[in-house]
């Protein structure tokens, strides 16, 4: 049975925490780590279900390179070495929703209020 003033405690924080987001829209980011089925906020006790990533489209810049190895024809096999020009590719889509797994930390952005939260990026320890 839930106790009645556990209920109002939690109505009341819920609500007091709703308004401290929308004071808070003006902070630019907060680190947050993805979850199984959703995102914790590293300052927001519960787990959101239902938040936003950010969708990246780009040009990407190949730089030149060599690759050696082995080609095989019908009638045999040798060495080869292959010098591939740099190049650029406009419109490449980033999906970076498809590469985030539980325990990633990210950077987020809150928005509309802080009714939503943006996945800005995965970010990495780099251990230094």
């Amino acid at each position: 049975m839930v106790d009645a003033y556990d209920a109002l405690h939690d109505a009341f924080h819920e609500a007091f925490g709703k308004k401290i987001g929308e004071s808070l829209v003006g902070v630019p980011a907060e680190m947050g780590t993805i979850t199984a089925s959703g995102l914790k906020l590293d300052s927001f006790k519960h787990e959101i279900q239902d938040y936003l990533v950010a969708g990246w489209t780009v040009t990407l810049g190949m730089p030149s390179y060599t690759l050696s190895g082995t080609i095989n024809t019908g009638s045999g096999s040798g060495a080869a070495t292959f010098n591939v020009p740099a190049k650029e590719i406009e419109d490449v889509q980033v999906n970076m929703a498809a590469g985030l797994q539980p325990g990633d930390r990210v950077l987020t952005i809150p928005v509309n209020g802080g009714n939503d939260v943006v996945v800005i990026c995965r970010v990495v320890d780099t251990g230094g």
